[in-house]
């Protein structure tokens, strides 16, 4: 099969692949079979066993724990990339938290702590990991984040995460403008409803999937591939005049009320 683009010789750093079905690892594997090298993260020792055996598979040069939440290894993981490539072509960042009592219940409701704690994982880890990522795209590079339709629309049950993705986006917009100079991308992808990991923290779920699948006008979703396209597309020398967008791949749900 002819791959999509060609990534042939870039280094890219892939944030947040859960297991093998996470939309990281999806663009992962896209990444991959267009010719990319890739270094993977996962969260922690609990987390290493479901991730190390996509890693692999993946063909993912290096493996390394990150938990932003962690002092330190932000910081060690962006010396770890200098350390094994001295560059860095693209970046995927695929990773958000919200504690599950904050998450679950309104929006009003939310403490502060929850707050600052879902802003910190799911935002500023970003722009973090844009700032370190700066002085290694030497030639120019790509920075992308994922996100979520419930960041301009209420969505029943996303709650928190809704004004939490909508700063990522907006946050995404200024990375593009402050980097562009450096010929340093920035993009947010904006996938429909996938049953993910991540996802299943989300109140009832399983009904958005459903409701989701009969409404959009394409009457099926999206996966993990057809987010994997879209990102492989961004990151290569075909997307370079394209930047500070926040694209849905989502079967067309962002059409409907």
């Amino acid at each position: 099969m002819k791959a999509l683009v060609d990534l042939s010789g870039k280094r890219g750093l892939v944030v947040g692949i859960a297991n093998g079905h996470s939309i990281a690892a999806g663009c992962a594997q896209t990444f991959r079979d267009c010719g990319a090298r890739i270094g993977a993260t996962y969260l922690n020792e609990k987390a290493r066993p479901s991730v190390e055996p996509v890693a692999d598979a993946l063909g993912a040069e290096w493996l390394v724990p990150c938990d932003v939440r962690e002092p330190g290894q932000t910081e060690a993981l962006f010396e770890r990339v200098e350390r094994e490539w001295g560059s860095l072509d693209f970046l995927l960042h695929s990773i958000a938290f919200a504690p599950k009592e904050d998450l679950q219940g309104r929006v009003v409701d939310s403490s502060a702590e929850g707050f600052a704690t879902a802003m910190d994982v799911s935002c500023h880890s970003f722009l973090e990991m844009a700032r370190r990522s700066e002085p290694l795209m030497h030639g120019g590079g790509c920075l992308l984040t994922v996100t979520f339709y419930g960041s301009e629309r209420v969505v029943e049950h996303y709650n928190l995460m809704g004004p939490v993705k909508a700063a990522l986006e907006s946050a995404t917009r200024y990375v593009a403008a402050e980097l562009g100079p450096k010929g340093i991308r920035a993009h947010a992808i904006s996938p429909g409803p996938i049953a993910t990991r991540a996802a299943s923290g989300i109140d009832r779920f399983d009904e958005m999937l459903d409701r989701a699948a009969a409404a959009v006008p394409e009457r099926q979703l999206v996966t993990v591939a057809d987010v994997g396209a879209l990102a492989a597309f961004l990151v290569s020398d075909a997307a370079c005049r394209i930047t500070g967008t926040v694209i849905p791949v989502d079967s067309g749900q962002h059409l409907l009320a």
